[in-house]
């Protein structure tokens, strides 16, 4: 269910003990081999190398190239190719490129050529998926053994383009990061012939403030959509003709809101009493964001015993709770970075380290939104 993520470090172990001149040819010829497949017609290949082990794959790929026909030329000059070759940097590249690299790298992608990338693209963090630089955006990238991680991870996903994983013949290994495949679903479990519609899983949704109702009414369909037998909307009662036309299956409970239709602490009476039989809790979807939504989150997150899955405006200037029972934040990255006081570019820039900075301030389970979402724990 799960395929494994390699960072640097852990690539260089996995090589460890092994004939590298043989895993380096295995890796230039899986490399010349890909660009052929993708680009058939392609005659000329600009193959830029680096003075590292990955030049050394972009050279060896250059002669496979070569042994096949094709105008394979290891240089600087990548305008008139028809396919650019990076192999400038490997995996153990960090940090910005020197400015002559730099310079080499914008010229890559100006080419007006589709891009090869060995490995991974030349400035993108093996191990983060950071790009404190230029980095190459690579139209087909050729990695071995295993994806890395900062081919999954943003930005450094967004310069890989499509990734062909090839065997050189090393033997897998535990890591520390991986990615979850369409396998994990499996595990999600299913409704029995048994079951009632609470054994079957049942929710309650907080949220739906005036004005924002389509988002609670969307997280009560998602909760059916996800197998649950029983689900029960917690919503301002001036709020509630939406969620009743919207999602004709959910039970519906009006609760305590202030004249702009925002709910108050008050409503946390409803929701414990809607959660005595419930499974799990969701709050936050449309919300909004007051001294009284803040104030119920706070007492929620307090006396609720069950699960709860905290998103939207009730992640607005939350703070850790002592809580002893399953929490999951869900941010995107502008709450996230508010929930650890960084500035939201920082954030997509760093997802990783950020990630790990909420999960240690909140002690808790943090799905961090994005095409590359991520969970800590």
């Amino acid at each position: 269910m799960l395929e494994a993520l390699y960072d640097a470090a852990e690539m260089q172990a996995a090589e460890a003990g092994h004939d590298v001149p043989a895993l380096m040819e295995r890796a230039g010829r899986a490399v010349a081999r890909q660009a052929l497949a993708r680009f058939p017609h392609a005659d000329s290949f600009a193959v830029v190398c680096g003075a590292g082990a990955n030049g050394g794959d972009g050279r060896i790929a250059a002669r496979f190239l070569r042994d096949a026909g094709r105008q394979a030329v290891e240089t600087t000059a990548v305008t008139d190719a028809d396919v650019v070759v990076d192999a400038l940097f490997g995996t153990g590249f960090r940090g910005p490129p020197r400015p002559e690299a730099a310079a080499l790298i914008e010229r890559i992608n100006s080419a007006g050529a589709p891009v090869v990338s060995v490995d991974l693209p030349s400035g993108v963090d093996a191990s983060t998926g950071e790009t404190p630089g230029a980095a190459v955006r690579a139209s087909l990238t050729v990695t071995f053994h295993g994806t890395k991680v900062g081919l999954a991870v943003a930005p450094g996903r967004f310069h890989a383009g499509e990734v062909a994983v090839a065997d050189i013949g090393l033997e897998p290994a535990e890591t520390l990061h991986r990615l979850v495949t369409r396998r994990i679903l499996d595990a999600v479990p299913r409704r029995a012939v048994h079951d009632n519609k609470y054994s079957a899983g049942s929710v309650v949704v907080v949220g739906g403030s005036r004005g924002l109702g389509g988002a609670v009414c969307l997280a009560a369909a998602a909760a059916f959509r996800a197998d649950a037998g029983y689900v029960a909307v917690a919503a301002p009662e001036s709020g509630l003709s939406l969620v009743e036309q919207r999602v004709l299956e959910a039970v519906k409970r009006a609760c305590p809101e202030d004249d702009e239709g925002r709910l108050t602490e008050a409503a946390a009476d409803v929701v414990l009493e809607l959660a005595e039989r419930a499974g799990a809790v969701a709050i936050g979807p449309g919300l909004g964001r007051s001294d009284g939504t803040r104030a119920l989150v706070g007492r929620l997150l307090r006396e609720l015993e069950v699960p709860v899955v905290v998103d939207a405006d009730a992640l607005f200037e939350l703070e850790p709770s002592d809580r002893v029972a399953p929490t999951v934040l869900t941010p995107h990255a502008g709450e996230l970075a508010r929930l650890v006081g960084k500035p939201s570019a920082w954030v997509s820039a760093h997802r990783l380290e950020a990630l790990a900075l909420a999960v240690e301030r909140f002690d808790c389970i943090v799905l961090l939104k994005g095409a590359d979402t991520l969970v800590g724990a």
